[in-house]
């Protein structure tokens, strides 16, 4: 096995910190970038490109992949891989924030606007919440409708211009930036918006349902969870 070197890691970041000056001008530049600090409390700078899974990387035919969004919108809309590499592009230069406590500064991360997308889709006046689904074994995550209408949340298929490989998510992947990462789900094929707010994978064992870094909104804290854990310990 061999080990890892910078000098061999492509995405190893060798400049002290990646700020949002002299970019193109149709890059849109994420907020959280501006701030004096960029690292929220209990996190660290990470110049690599670390990799985290829930389970395995699923094995995805690019050829069979589609992307679909359904649930309350007014006209549903499926893509494959070549539509989607059609559809209307956006640039956005953005910070990254794991809830393990790593942050990587200064992405610049190239796909489709998920605003554009869904006001094609025509989102219900009732969808409050959405269901990101992913290709690996069902798994999803809840996010707020508030958090996906931003600018600069995108549905990604290149990160600091080149193709997202398997381990971060290709062909596609969610990127909400002023969330933490596990909500930029990873090998996305489905979008679901719902009046209810139903909790996903890492929400059910307990991480936070929106997941605000800013707010350190690292583990759920909403009563009705509080009180079923309270029960499940026998308190």
């Amino acid at each position: 096995m061999s080990l890892y070197s910078p000098n061999t890691d492509p995405k190893y970041q060798t400049t002290d910190e990646l700020r949002p000056v002299r970019l193109p001008d149709e890059v849109i530049v994420s907020a959280d970038t501006h701030r004096e600090n960029r690292l929220p409390a209990g996190q660290h700078r990470t110049r690599k490109w670390p990799v985290l899974h829930a389970s395995t990387v699923p094995e995805i035919n690019p050829a069979a992949w589609t992307l679909q969004v359904h649930g309350l919108v007014s006209r549903p809309l499926e893509f494959t891989l070549a539509q989607f590499r059609d559809l209307p592009r956006i640039k956005v230069f953005a910070d990254f924030h794991c809830v393990t406590t790593w942050s990587r500064l200064g992405n610049l991360w190239e796909g489709v606007s998920l605003k554009w997308l869904l006001s094609e889709a025509g989102v219900q006046e009732s969808a409050a919440f959405a269901i990101i689904g992913g290709c690996d074994n069902g798994w999803t995550t809840n996010v707020p409708m508030s958090a996906l209408l931003d600018e600069d949340v995108l549905l990604a298929d290149l990160h600091d211009g080149l193709p997202l490989d398997d381990d971060h998510g290709g062909p596609v992947r969610l990127v909400v930036p002023k969330l933490f990462a596990w909500k930029s789900a990873k090998w996305v094929n489905r979008i679901e918006l719902t009046e209810r707010n139903v909790p996903g994978y890492w929400e059910q064992a307990g991480y936070h349902n929106v997941g605000d870094p800013w707010k350190e909104q690292r583990y759920r804290d909403d009563p009705e969870w509080l009180s079923e854990g309270a029960v499940a310990d026998g308190i």
